[in-house]
């Protein structure tokens, strides 16, 4: 962590726990200009850790009778008739293990230093995200590998929204956040502006931006939560303990077939200590880079934000994607060698 600030980022924070055992530390600043030193339970920007999240409100539809796994979207997804024009049977499991061959929107809305102004400002809604997708080909060849795309989840965004008749948000806080009490855990556009968030920022023609509080962020299902170390400790280890989805929706949401790494809304890892894995999720913005790493049983977590340097984004640099893959390396390595160090 001291190694990250030592390069220039703004902040990191963490949490690592373990049985009986709790460590936290933060980094850095929460802000450039008041220059208020980062602490621990500051809220940062998740990112596509929101997807576990997610899949856990998909997987309580499944649970409800309100659609199966392997039952296809397409006739329930206005977008899917209007919109997309999807080369056969897209189905719920597909969406959630990025295996439906669908591109993500970013390749329409990302192309050139050109478009930051624009990606930073822009309020991309789940039905503008899957308008802008389909200006992409999607191939049946595609269908059934995996290719990794926010798009699987904005769709799954209108299907929670679709089948329990009320906004995204309104479930995921019922079915996650309230019913974790997880305080500091947040997809409402307001929270951006709280004291306690660290800031994020770029740089774009040479000029410092804080992007902190972008439009169309907060409230995606792909990537809209802002949330603690501890309360994303307290997600995944109430997942893994089976307070969220019943034994047989984990047991499904950690099947590894199509793709060695990735389940349905959640990425893979090996234990150092033995022969069993790990799961949790990553999440990156130019702004904020976090990894999360739980075992199975409930017991350890380990969570690490790093909020970067300001820096130009890829779309301005392409240096800058392969500092961020270093850096998301690094933090999933540090998280896995702490949690082996702490095995039994």
């Amino acid at each position: 962590m001291r190694t990250f600030v030592d390069q220039g980022s703004v902040a990191v924070v963490a949490e690592v726990r373990w049985p009986g055992g709790t460590w936290s530390r933060a980094y850095g600043v929460r802000n450039l200009e008041s220059k208020d030193a980062a602490t621990p339970s500051d809220q940062v920007f998740v990112a596509s850790i929101t997807k576990s999240m997610t899949a856990v409100s998909v997987m309580k539809l499944v649970e409800d009778g309100l659609i199966g796994l392997d039952d296809p979207v397409n006739g329930i997804l206005n977008s899917f008739t209007t919109v997309l024009k999807p080369p056969g049977p897209i189905t719920v499991r597909q969406l959630l293990g990025h295996t439906s061959g669908m591109r993500s929107f970013q390749e329409v809305t990302e192309k050139t230093a050109a478009d930051v102004p624009r990606v930073v400002t822009e309020d991309i809604t789940t039905q503008r995200a899957l308008e802008l997708t389909a200006q992409l080909p999607w191939e049946a060849r595609d269908v059934g590998y995996f290719r990794y795309s926010d798009s699987n989840y904005m769709a799954l965004g209108q299907l929670v929204e679709k089948l329990r008749g009320r906004p995204y948000t309104a479930v995921l806080r019922e079915d996650v956040i309230d019913r974790l009490k997880l305080k500091d855990t947040s997809v409402d556009q307001s929270a951006a502006a709280k004291p306690g968030v660290i800031r994020g920022y770029i740089t774009y023609r040479d000029e410092r931006l804080d992007v902190t509080e972008a439009p169309g962020v907060l409230g995606s299902p792909a990537y809209g939560a802002i949330s603690t170390m501890s309360d994303i400790n307290d997600f995944y280890a109430a997942l893994f303990r089976g307070d969220l989805v019943s034994k047989d929706s984990l047991q499904e949401m950690t099947k590894t077939e199509a793709v060695p790494l990735y389940g349905l809304g959640l990425w893979k890892w090996n234990q150092g200590c033995d022969d069993d894995h790990r799961f949790g999720g990553t999440g990156g913005f130019w702004t904020y880079r976090t990894a999360s790493v739980a075992s199975t049983d409930g017991q350890y977590q380990a969570t690490m934000t790093l909020i970067p340097p300001p820096m130009p984004t890829p779309l301005e640099d392409p240096e800058s994607d392969d500092k961020f893959n270093l850096w998301d390396d690094q933090m999933a390595s540090a998280l896995q060698e702490t949690l082996d160090r702490l095995c039994p």
